[in-house]
């Protein structure tokens, strides 16, 4: 059984990696769009506006997803103590 110490714990380790890798994406996204639409343009035949939204539809989902399931949960804890 998993202790709330180690839930803490881990839940803080989640948060580095998830807005770590939040981080990663929009920095990619801002440096390299052209080449990064160009291969999911291919890949998925969208046109550039579509693309654009939906790179930001995607960002925004993650982060509020990384918010609520993984780094409010890890600050409530921490709060209490644990």
């Amino acid at each position: 059984m998993i202790t709330i110490s180690q839930l803490t714990e881990i839940l803080g380790w989640a948060s580095v990696i998830n807005i770590a890798y939040l981080l990663l994406a929009t920095l990619l996204l801002m440096f390299m769009k052209e080449k990064i639409s160009a291969i999911h343009g291919k890949l998925f035949d969208i046109d550039k506006q579509e693309l654009n939204s939906k790179y930001f539809d995607f960002l925004s989902s993650y982060k509020i997803a990384t918010l609520v399931f993984i780094v409010a949960p890890y600050i409530a804890l921490k709060i209490i103590g644990y």
